[in-house]
């Protein structure tokens, strides 16, 4: 009977000191992830606001890597993420679904009424989760990959609505040219896999869990017209030369984790993609948290991804490589101009000094 007195209060003793030790990594993980940098702290200029002028084609961020562009007649969305599953939903891999009242007041709101194609780079949720809903709403072409395919059709778009790419495709609606370029999705998985790799091999219909939305093939996107050329690199696959024959006059830069893959990895990162294609400004974009409910703009804790470091990184390879190209941060919501404006004398200290103050 004393044994298991005594044995009763050692279990008692470990399950206090198990909960004690869960309830304090909680508390760091806790902490660890609400550390992140504020975007009101770095010193990169907001890129400029599109005027609207007649003839002038603008491209809008709306988080991630979701891009509108427009001339006035013609839109062309590129990605479509606007449901944003939770932190919870993702880590648990629950079924997520459409936010049907979101993206209905993403399209009212932001007049998205003459939208020709929604092209996905790739066909990761947090990409092309709401594309078939998108199309659905609008007649716009689905124009990606076969698993970028497969979601539109598990949505029930027409097969009418519905166009498989492959590497060096040009298709064109209204005044816009879309390109698509083989490129690779950015090896920042465990031990540098590439993350919910695979295919979509047959219709996914939502719900669904994120886990069945695989990255399919990716794409680097050229979005050409007359008034002014981007490039659209979702993530940072490297395939050097590909991008060579292109020129461009905006790069809009997918920078989601490239901190983890190093400073070799980044250099030819940058070199293949502004470099080579001789663009004067560069957009940083999917560095926000997207487990951010639509709408809020917050990069992503440190402990995933330290975007302050990314941007130093840049601004140094700038100034190496590209002197005459200006570095520009994104505001949700607000168009800016495909092709940029004059350049302007420097005004804010460089990430470097700032971050050393």
């Amino acid at each position: 009977m004393r044994f298991l007195t005594t044995l009763a209060r050692w279990v008692e003793r470990l399950l206090a000191g198990l909960f004690a030790l869960l309830a304090l990594a909680a508390l760091i993980v806790t902490m660890l992830w609400r550390d992140r940098i504020h975007l009101d702290e770095l010193p990169v200029a907001a890129a400029p606001e599109s005027r609207g002028r007649p003839g002038e084609v603008s491209v809008t961020w709306f988080g991630v890597t979701t891009l509108l562009f427009d001339d006035g007649e013609t839109q062309v969305l590129v990605d479509g993420f606007i449901s944003r599953p939770g932190l919870i939903d993702l880590l648990a891999d629950r079924p997520v679904d459409n936010d049907a009242a979101k993206i209905n007041w993403f399209l009212n709101e932001f007049d998205v009424r003459r939208l020709a194609a929604v092209v996905p780079l790739h066909s990761h949720f947090d990409h092309a989760m709401d594309i078939g809903a998108i199309a659905n709403r609008t007649n716009a072409s689905i124009v990606g990959s076969a698993s970028a395919a497969n979601i539109a059709r598990g949505a029930g778009v027409p097969p009418d609505q519905i166009i498989e790419v492959a590497d060096g495709d040009e298709f064109n609606f209204g005044e816009f040219t879309i390109i698509f370029v083989r490129s690779g999705h950015a090896p920042i998985g465990w031990r540098g896999e590439v993350p919910l790799a695979g295919r979509i091999d047959a219709p996914l219909s939502m719900p669904a869990p994120v886990s069945a939305m695989r990255a399919g093939a990716s794409y680097s996107v050229v979005v050409s017209h007359p008034a002014g050329s981007a490039l659209v690199q979702g993530t940072a696959g490297v395939r050097e030369g590909k991008l060579d024959h292109l020129s461009v006059d905006t790069v809009l830069l997918g920078v989601g984790m490239i901190e983890s893959l190093g400073r070799d990895y980044i250099n030819r990162y940058w070199r293949s993609t502004v470099t080579a294609t001789g663009a004067r400004m560069v957009v940083p974009i999917h560095f926000d948290d997207y487990t951010r409910p639509f709408g809020e703009i917050e990069p992503a804790p440190k402990l995933l991804d330290d975007f302050s470091v990314s941007l130093r990184i840049m601004e140094e390879l700038r100034d190496t490589w590209d002197r005459d190209t200006e570095l520009y941060l994104p505001a949700f919501g607000v168009p800016m101009p495909v092709r940029p404006p004059p350049r302007q004398a420097a005004t804010l200290p460089s990430v470097s000094e700032s971050l050393e103050r």
